[in-house]
């Protein structure tokens, strides 16, 4: 039986930090070489050197962000091209991956919203999660507007609470909205630990539920009447 250490060290996948020819180094178990300024993933976390300099960790965090934003993206356009090609298999591959399906349908509900040519590298897949239900000409316009001026996702949602009260129309639509969509506190409360517990916004798990609900009862619709016909 393999002991704590040989397991961590077949865990190893990606170095974080500069490679220094000349750089300190550290020997590991396994004869392995280890830059003292490198920052080593595992399946079961990070690990860090004693003695990281702030820059290096700093490195480390973007790398990481850029492969979590772009994880998203991956994982979206991985369901949707299993939905559309595998109908009746998809599902298998999600749980032999061993992945959520509410979250991978929410990832794949912002996927779809975007084409592969109109999605912004410099922004998150956030920013992009926070547009996907409007139509694509405003979601042009926002996306320009928080590119151009390095808007967070916190910054790009005020942005657009703020013109849409300045809208009488947006006001109305979403005070009908509030009428028809009245629910108990108890149900919203259950429903925003539904959404905390997938890490998505309440307003985009709603959506992206309601939208796979529409489409398995449209489908199935449509199949009902293609066997009349």
């Amino acid at each position: 039986m393999k002991n704590r250490a040989e397991e961590l060290e077949g865990q190893k996948a990606v170095l974080f930090g500069r490679v220094s020819e000349g750089g300190l180094r550290q020997r590991k178990a396994g004869g392995h070489e280890v830059h003292r300024d490198q920052v080593l993933t595992t399946q079961v976390g990070l690990q860090i050197p004693v003695g990281l300099t702030f820059e290096d960790w700093e490195r480390a965090g973007r790398q990481l962000s850029g492969i979590l934003n772009s994880s998203s993206w991956w994982l979206g356009d991985w369901l949707v091209y299993g939905k559309d090609h595998y109908v009746d298999r998809y599902q298998r591959g999600i749980r032999a991956a061993g992945l959520q399906y509410q979250t991978l349908r929410n990832y794949a509900w912002v996927s779809r919203r975007f084409e592969f040519h109109r999605r912004r590298a410099a922004l998150s897949f956030q920013h992009h999660a926070e547009l996907a239900s409007m139509p694509v000409d405003e979601q042009e316009l926002w996306l320009d507007k928080a590119e151009r001026l390095k808007w967070t996702t916190k910054q790009l949602r005020s942005a657009i609470r703020v013109e849409r009260k300045g809208d009488p129309r947006c006001e109305e639509e979403e005070a009908d909205a509030t009428r028809r969509l009245a629910v108990p506190d108890s149900r919203l409360q259950w429903w925003h630990k539904a959404a905390a517990q997938l890490g998505s916004d309440l307003d985009q798990w709603v959506l992206s539920t309601l939208d796979e609900a529409a489409e398995h009862v449209l489908k199935g619709a449509a199949g009902r009447a293609a066997l009349t016909d």
